[in-house]
């Protein structure tokens, strides 16, 4: 067996092929819906985004906003309260006015030697005559002495006083008061004319009164609330100061922070007021529902005579939606300039 010389046998290795499985085929669409219509498989495209969740500046439910909640319902309340009553007294003044201006008095002193069935005819037929005047009716002596009962007593004799003899004229349009005062001067004796200009003056100015003083409670109240609303949205600022801050320096204008804040306010001081207002308006149904019921009583009867059965009319309830309104708006303007005024100083 011969070789060559410097030759050397090789084994030469054949590469080994290594036996690959086929790739098996895509399993048919009806075959994977159908594995997707299996109970207990559940099968996604993609991710599923998870919806997120809103953190609001202002958290929409805290203790100091229930407690606002509930201060500006009581506020509204008050307001709504004081706003009725200076209608029913308004209107009460107007309607009293109106009464007292629709007629008036001719006295005859009962002194001076003078016939006071004469003076009283003649005074009559003079207020009869006078164009504008509906009637004149002479008071009786038991009429004027019930007049006096209430100041003298019932035990009193009418004839140991100098009390004058009345005569009640009812005024139908524009009637010449002086020139009726002048001819009843000239012509009775003893006969004058009392046209209530100081009653009318004195319950104008107490119905003034009455109002202002109404209004300046109303005023009140709304800057009190007005008031708590700073302290308010101050305590919800420095609870989320962090918040307020890194949107303040990532450049979110003043008026995003404070139109939320605004809008959180509004919500609440409507809540609020409307919550107050309602109970208001009940309150006043319900008076004006008593109001209507006659009772047996004097002092019933005195009472309505008074304050018209507390009939609470429309200017009321108008007068309580238009209060409710104002409050909400007050307490967002309020809320609104406090944000803008704390974040000029954080700038």
């Amino acid at each position: 067996m011969s070789s060559e010389p410097g030759r050397q046998k090789r084994r030469l290795k054949r590469p080994r092929l290594s036996r690959r499985r086929a790739p098996q085929a895509a399993a048919p669409v009806d075959d994977i819906d159908a594995s997707l219509r299996r109970p207990g498989v559940s099968v996604s495209s993609g991710p599923i985004e998870q919806p997120r969740e809103e953190n609001p500046i202002v958290p929409p439910r805290s203790v100091a906003g229930r407690a606002l909640l509930v201060l500006v319902a009581i506020m509204s309340f008050l307001s709504c309260l004081s706003v009725a009553s200076v209608s029913v007294v308004s209107d009460r003044a107007r309607g009293w006015e109106r009464q007292i201006a629709a007629e008036v008095t001719i006295q005859v002193s009962v002194t001076g030697g003078h016939d006071v069935a004469q003076s009283m005819a003649r005074a009559e037929e003079i207020a009869e005559a006078t164009p504008g005047v509906l009637s004149a009716e002479p008071v009786s002596e038991k009429d004027s002495k019930a007049l006096l009962e209430p100041w003298l007593g019932s035990d009193f004799d009418p004839v140991e006083l100098p009390v004058p003899r009345l005569i009640a004229v009812r005024l139908g349009g524009n009637v010449d008061l002086s020139s009726l005062a002048r001819q009843l001067r000239d012509e009775v004796p003893g006969a004058s004319l009392d046209d209530h200009g100081v009653w009318l003056k004195r319950l104008a100015r107490m119905a003034q009164a009455i109002t202002f003083a109404g209004l300046g409670i109303v005023a009140l109240v709304m800057t009190a609330t007005a008031l708590c609303v700073v302290f308010a949205t101050r305590g919800a600022m420095a609870g989320n100061k962090d918040v307020i801050e890194v949107l303040h320096f990532v450049g979110a204008e003043d008026s995003y922070v404070a139109g939320e804040f605004q809008r959180h306010f509004l919500v609440l001081g409507l809540k609020g007021a409307g919550l107050g207002g309602i109970a208001a308006i009940a309150l006043f149904a319900i008076l004006s529902l008593i109001g209507g019921v006659e009772g047996p009583t004097p002092e019933e009867a005195q009472l309505r005579s008074l304050l018209g059965g507390l009939t609470i009319g429309p200017p009321a309830y108008i007068g309580s939606v238009i209060t409710v309104v104002a409050i909400a708006v007050i307490i967002a303007a309020t809320a609104r300039s406090t944000v803008r005024r704390t974040l000029s100083q954080i700038g």
